[in-house]
This record gives structure tokens, C-alpha cells and sequence, in this order.
């Protein structure tokens, strides 16, 4: 059965390509571009995986990642969190929300197929 991955992301060419590489290599996928439907796109769509946008409007993808969790429902859920934040510190104040993996912008295609495989099989 093919694995389920909400991808949450509010750049179109970049949702558009995060999406395209993953049903390529056969991963079930929604697409979210608005934060504040994740809880519920989530709870809905039963992901495998969860792909975060840090830099989101509305919402931080750091918030929404704690959010997800403290959820009871959601927390067993993997993220991996896919940012243009490239900071000192970042990877661990991302790691230390929540998030099991780390891919920065711009990504390798090859190394983000990695992460999201190597997330999956923890």
C-alpha cells in the first residue's frame, strides 16, 4: 500500500515539485497550502508523513509542528520540515519542536527523496 504524505507548503512551484517528486516515486499526496487547515487536513487524510513548510503566513510551521505534537491523535505522525531558514540554530529549534527530519531550501532532489524514505522507514 502506498504511503500517505500531507505536504503543507504555500510556495506553488514549490508545493508543485515537493508533490511531483513524490508521486513519482508512488507516495499518495495532499497538497496544503494555508496552515490553518493542517490539523484538519491531517486528522482527514491519515498521513504517513507529514512535509512542513517553516515559513508559513498566518501560522509558523514551528507552531503548527508543536501543535501537531501535543495532539493526541497526531503525534505519532513524522514531519519533516523543509525551510529557506539556513540560520545557526535552526535545524535544532526545528528538532526540538517536534520535527524527526530537516531538508533546507533550495533542496537536492536526490536528498529530499532520501529524507522522506529514511523518515518513513524509522
Amino acid at each position: 500500500m502506498a504511503k500517505r504524505v500531507l505536504v503543507v507548503e504555500d510556495n506553488e512551484l514549490n508545493l508543485k515539485l515537493f508533490c511531483d517528486l513524490l508521486r513519482a516515486h508512488g507516495f499518495v499526496v495532499e497538497p496544503v497550502r494555508d496552515g490553518r487547515e493542517v490539523v484538519d487536513k491531517a486528522r482527514n487524510f491519515v498521513p504517513n508523513l507529514i512535509i512542513m513548510d517553516i515559513q508559513l503566513p498566518h501560522v509558523s510551521g514551528l507552531e503548527l509542528i508543536e501543535q501537531i505534537k501535543q495532539d493526541g491523535q497526531l503525534k505519532i505522525i513524522p514531519i519533516m520540515a523543509v525551510t529557506a531558514y539556513a540560520g545557526k540554530g535552526d535545524e535544532d529549534r526545528i528538532l526540538t519542536a517536534g520535527a524527526e527530519a530537516y531538508v533546507s531550501k533550495p533542496i537536492s532532489v536526490g536528498r529530499f527523496v532520501e529524507s522522506v524514505q529514511s523518515v518513513l522507514q524509522r
